[in-house]
């Protein structure tokens, strides 16, 4: 009687696993090692699990037979980590640039740049469209948070901001922006004044919206800091802060022209004291070294020569004429502001990261912002944050870690795990070791889609001039 009990024991077990169901995937990559950027570790022998876009499991083993996928990749013991965020790019130039614009988003890919956080101007509902595009997969390109128009005073800097010289036009622009759905807010200091600066923050804060951007110079950056300040563009303005000789400077109503008597008045304590507030106070700063660097030099390189300049349209170009001529006149006044603010930046990345301030990456590349290319000067950056005293991980996080905090999207960006977007790159080489190994792309996968070495090149080919 026992024997009969275990015969049919042992069939009920066998009926179990032969009918045990079968998951299918659109993706699987096994045979990876797993970059954990956060805290600085590496996971070998790793397999990702992917399905409609999000990472469905990860875990180290692997057994063909449990499982279908579309598509089955072995990395090869190769290192996979998330997509790379530029957190600061422009679309922008008018009606007539709209497509040239356009053409960049696959510059963004090929670069292993899966994410941007478009700073502001003059072609809204076209990025808009992308954007949509984009997160139904429609369009190939990174996915894109965008301020819409920027918001300026009575006389913009820039086509395409809005206009606002009192407090009901703060609340209708605030109305419009939400209308438009974006994703934060973004000032700009044309002549906005310091007044209406700090109103935009505070009606920004009820209605829980985030702002960065430039701040007028007429405005004191602490202040803005204490009314809800989420971040700010440039160093200019922390710099700012870390003089003695701010508010003096401030009463001669220089503008700009104060710059460089604020960089020779640097206080380090004084800026020790401004970055521990800022780290308190959860703001944070996108650098934009590298574009710092490559303005401050554009008159001594002859960027003609740039195989990246292929890739960008002659409208865009004709924009760069802009920042060139301004260098000459820089040149023939004797004025060596640029040059100082780069020398300046540098030195306070370092104390900002100890003291806690998260800092973003962030290019400030598209339309009259010469040389600066897609893609490319992500990298520049990421180098130029290394160079002023960052690790190279600390400098990674600037991008991948940071910018999904800033955005309040760290669940679904940021690492590789169960839930998240499967926005990744496989690459040759660990970039924790070296900068230089991003360059190493055997794969972008955005949003679940695998687009390879052959891939990348085919895009870019269909947008070379």
């Amino acid at each position: 009687m026992n024997k009969i009990i275990c015969f049919f024991l042992v069939l009920i077990i066998l009926s179990s696993c032969n009918n045990k169901e079968t998951k299918a995937y659109d993706l699987v990559i096994y045979n990876a090692q797993i970059l954990d950027l956060e805290n600085e570790k590496m996971s070998e022998n790793q397999s990702i699990f992917i399905s409609e876009g999000e990472i469905v499991e990860v875990r180290k083993s692997i057994d063909k037979e449990q499982f279908v996928a579309d598509r089955l990749i072995d990395a090869d013991g190769k290192f996979v980590m998330p997509g790379l965020w530029d957190n600061h790019v422009h679309f922008r130039g008018g009606d007539t640039l709209i497509d040239e614009n356009k053409d960049l988003l696959p510059l963004f890919l090929a670069y292993g740049i899966t994410t941007v956080r478009d700073a502001g101007g003059d072609i809204t509902p076209s990025v808009m469209e992308w954007k949509d595009q984009i997160a139904n997969g429609e369009l190939d390109g990174p996915t894109i948070f965008s301020s819409g128009p920027k918001l300026d005073g009575d006389k913009p800097a820039w086509p395409g901001s809005i206009e606002v010289t009192s407090e009901a036009d703060i609340v209708a622009a605030l109305d419009s922006l939400e209308n438009l759905e974006v994703d934060y807010v973004k000032t700009y200091d044309g002549n906005l004044p310091a007044e209406n600066y700090y109103k935009i923050i505070e009606e920004a804060e009820k209605r829980g919206l985030k702002v960065t951007g430039h701040m007028p110079m007429s405005a004191d950056f602490m202040k803005a800091v204490s009314l809800g300040l989420d971040g700010v563009e440039h160093m200019y303005y922390p710099l700012k802060a870390c003089s003695p000789a701010a508010d003096s400077l401030t009463e001669l109503d220089l503008g700009y022209g104060m710059m460089e008597p604020l960089i020779d008045t640097y206080d380090p304590e004084l800026a020790d004291d401004v970055f521990a507030k800022m780290s308190e106070e959860n703001v944070y700063v996108t650098p934009t070294l590298y574009i710092g660097k490559t303005l401050a030099e554009i008159l001594d390189v002859d960027h003609q020569q740039d195989s990246l300049l292929n890739y960008i349209g002659p409208g865009i170009q004709k924009t760069y004429q802009g920042r060139i001529e301004g260098a000459k006149r820089a040149k023939a006044s004797g004025s060596k502001m640029r040059e100082k603010m780069e020398e300046i930046s540098t030195r306070m990345i370092r104390p900002m990261q100890n003291a806690g301030v998260s800092l973003l990456a962030g290019s400030d590349c598209g339309a009259f912002n010469s040389y600066v290319y897609p893609g490319e000067s992500l990298r520049g950056e990421l180098n130029a944050l290394a160079e002023a005293g960052l690790s190279n991980a600390e400098a990674i996080k600037s991008s991948i870690i940071n910018g999904p905090k800033f955005m309040d999207m760290s669940e679904k960006y940021g690492s590789i795990k169960e839930g998240k977007v499967a926005d990744l790159l496989l690459l040759e080489k660990n970039p924790m070791e070296n900068l230089q190994h991003l360059k190493g792309i055997i794969a972008v996968i955005k949003n679940g889609k695998v687009i390879n070495r052959e891939d990348i090149q085919n895009m870019l080919q269909e947008i070379k001039q």
